[in-house]
């Protein structure tokens, strides 16, 4: 009897879940997949372009990583610090360095000052995130690095497929994309009073759709104004951040809401 219970006890353990596999289906797993596809973002840019785009892109995607590692920094110090929390001034702080970032033109002299618009936007991008992650880490703090993942994996699957494709082939999409947004932003105005969850499961869901356009338009868009003689990275590098922002906004509501339907369904069993 007691060889039989030993028994058990071993099988039991032998199936379990050790701290260190959690940790690898959790973080350590998802995290490789983020590198994969930025090594195959990274190979792409040495072979889908002329050498001076190639290095404008690389220029780009790395005032890009710079603004989302300043993002993390200020959603970090709203949800772990006390120096500086999300509000309503914060807010308009973003807007004020969104307009002197677009205000000041590049000269070639000062973009030691542009980038460090450019960050303190993002910065300040990240600090109005911290109360949804807040919200979202309170349910399960899987979904943030699920959200992460998935926005990285459809951000470079998007703009690799930006990157192979002809030149302007997809640029046609910018009147579509705009018009899009525009009823999107129309009928997000009309729900204020109608309150319909269709409404605004179809928004969320159809926003997600538009953003995804933009990171293949933009994409594009960068390389046509590096062939007209834009050389202003830091600017086109806002653009893709901001569509980063967007996706990955929206892969964690959608992740959030999944999540909580997931939960009540196990109450009602």
């Amino acid at each position: 009897m007691v060889n039989c219970e030993t028994h058990a006890v071993k099988k039991k353990l032998h199936h379990a879940v050790s701290p260190w596999k959690i940790y690898q289906q959790k973080l350590a797993l998802p995290l490789l997949r983020v590198l994969r596809v930025n090594v195959l973002l990274t190979s792409c840019l040495f072979f889908c372009r002329n050498a001076p785009v190639r290095q404008h892109l690389k220029n780009v995607y790395g005032c890009l990583s710079l603004s989302t590692v300043s993002a993390a920094v200020g959603a970090y110090v709203h949800m772990y610090t006390q120096l500086l929390q999300a509000s309503l001034l914060t807010s308009f702080g973003t807007l004020a360095v969104l307009i002197a970032l677009m205000t000041t033109p590049d000269n070639g002299k000062n973009q030691k000052l542009r980038l460090g618009y450019l960050l303190g936007f993002a910065f300040l991008s990240g600090l109005g995130l911290g109360p949804l992650l807040e919200l979202v880490i309170s349910i399960d703090p899987s979904i943030v690095v699920t959200a992460l993942v998935g926005t990285t994996v459809v951000f470079v699957s998007f703009s690799i497929s930006a990157l192979l494709a002809e030149r302007g082939r997809w640029l046609y999409l910018g009147g579509t994309l705009m018009s899009m947004l525009n009823v999107m932003i129309l009928f997000s105005f009309v729900n204020l009073f109608l309150r319909s969850t269709f409404i605004y499961q179809t928004h969320l869901y159809l926003g997600l759709f538009v953003i995804c356009g933009f990171v293949i338009y933009d994409t594009q868009l960068i390389i046509e104004k590096h062939h007209m003689g834009s050389r202003d990275f830091i600017m086109h590098s806002l653009d893709l951040f901001i569509d980063f922002i967007g996706v990955f906004r929206h892969l964690l509501v959608i992740l959030t809401q999944k999540e909580l339907s997931k939960d009540s369904r196990k109450r009602k069993d």
